[in-house]
């Protein structure tokens, strides 16, 4: 090989330059820890928030006032009701008392309890229907007024144990004294009545019919109970 091939000599290549037997590109120095003292918190300032991280939001003055409006009116209206619905029993009640207190009946069914004590069951269906009981010591007796139809006086008759045949025409089997304690006008019209006498304690019935309207008979009955003295 001649002097004009021979390669020209490189820092790589020579052995005397002082970045002899490392490669050209420098390999980059890993970044210096952070200062400050071992097992603590880095020193310098923290890190500012980004520009697009914003703060929790705060609840507003309109959703406050909502929630509390809500809140308030699940208080107040179940209030409302139980004020309205104990207005109301009053007032029933009252005009129940004024009615009793005027003509001793009371415009409602007896309770059942009422009736199977008496043996007065009232046809489904009969309407008006009024009610009025007196107690003393040795005697109780049920005032019992309603509307019904032919079917309905039938059954009645027929489950306190008689049948129309039994009702006499003409007959009011209701005292004058009884029918003026509950305020019944049994006068005029026509009529049908019949009695029903039980052993004591078995209640023991007067019962008055009035015909006035063809298929709408009205039964009048006082059912009585003696105790043994």
């Amino acid at each position: 090989m001649t002097e004009l091939d021979t390669p020209p000599m490189t820092e790589e290549h020579d052995p005397a330059s002082p970045g002899a037997g490392r490669t050209a590109r420098e390999t980059p120095e890993p970044p210096e820890p952070p200062t400050g003292p071992p097992g603590g918190p880095p020193s310098g300032p923290p890190p500012a928030p980004s520009a697009g991280a914003s703060a929790a939001p705060r609840p507003s003055r309109r959703r406050r006032w909502l929630t509390a409006l809500v809140i308030f009116l699940l208080i107040a209206i179940p209030a409302g009701y139980i004020v309205i619905s104990a207005e109301q029993s009053r007032d029933s009640g009252q005009s129940k008392e004024e009615e009793a207190a005027s003509t001793g009946l009371y415009n409602d069914y007896p309770s059942k309890v009422q009736q199977r004590i008496y043996n007065v069951p009232v046809p489904t269906g009969a309407t008006p229907v009024y009610y009025y009981e007196s107690n003393a010591w040795h005697r109780s007796s049920l005032y019992v007024q309603f509307r019904t139809n032919d079917w309905g006086l039938d059954h009645y008759l027929k489950w306190i144990g008689t049948s129309r045949d039994a009702l006499k025409d003409g007959e009011i089997t209701i005292t004058g004294a009884q029918a003026a304690k509950v305020g019944w006008d049994l006068s005029g019209g026509q009529w049908a009545g019949t009695s029903l006498k039980a052993e004591d304690p078995h209640p023991s019935q007067n019962i008055t019919v009035n015909f006035d309207e063809p298929g709408q008979p009205v039964v009048y009955v006082v059912s009585t109970v003696r105790f043994e003295r």
